[in-house]
């Protein structure tokens, strides 16, 4: 025999037996035991279901703006942030700087003569160069620092807690690091190195003047280093 169900103001009840495993007792809910009759009973478990369904979809809407935020954040071919989302964090470690005088510094890293790498190996092996790189740095930096991909063969870290000086030293025990472990590509040795520039991010800065001024010291040791 199929159960039988009713409608009552728009909402479809389930058979009363059912539906009273599931309703809690009427003192829970302050309805007078008296009102609290079966079909009662019924319908208040079939708004509890109907709640419980609402707060499943609201987590599930929950995780997918998480994801979606977290991919428009990341880098289209590496694990770590792409500009957008390195320069809002710029903004905040700025605002730290403002309010509470927090030192950070901005160390930015472009890899030197990288068109060579592609032009050998090809973008596959460029590409992995460019992972290989990232993983070194990423392995290297704290969690409470922040790295990203400004785009094509330039990076840079957020340093937290860290003044310009140290920020130099932080690049030139990285650079060391890539000639010690450099990157392989079909078995071959590829050998990499960088250039990098630092710009401490102080109170009444922008993300702008602080890409250009790392950028400018970066220029600034190249000369002074590379022939």
């Amino acid at each position: 025999m199929r159960d039988k169900t009713s409608e009552h103001s728009g909402l479809t009840v389930q058979p009363e037996e059912d539906a009273a495993a599931c309703a809690p007792d009427a003192s829970a809910l302050g309805i007078p035991e008296a009102e609290f009759t079966p079909r009662v009973r019924a319908a208040v478990a079939s708004l509890m279901q109907q709640s419980d369904e609402l707060r499943r979809e609201l987590a599930e809407a929950r995780a997918r703006l998480e994801e979606t935020a977290r991919t428009a954040d990341q880098d289209m071919l590496l694990p770590v942030l792409n500009r957008r989302a390195l320069v809002r964090e710029i903004s905040r470690f700025i605002g730290f700087a403002d309010r509470y005088g927090t030192p950070s510094t901005l160390l930015y890293f472009d890899l030197d003569d990288f068109k060579t790498v592609n032009d050998e190996f090809g973008h596959a092996g460029g590409d992995s160069v460019l992972s290989h790189f990232s993983n070194l740095v990423a392995g290297q930096i704290r969690d409470s620092d922040v790295f990203g991909r400004i785009g094509g063969d330039e990076f840079a870290v957020i340093l937290a807690h860290v003044r310009l000086d140290q920020a130099m030293r932080k690049g030139a025990s990285l650079a060391q690091s890539l000639i010690e472990k450099p990157p392989l590509v079909n078995g071959n040795i590829v050998p990499l190195s960088f250039s990098y520039g630092a710009c401490e991010l102080t109170a009444g800065g922008t993300p702008d003047f602080a890409f250009a001024e790392a950028d400018r010291a970066m220029y600034v040791q190249k000369k002074k280093f590379k022939p």
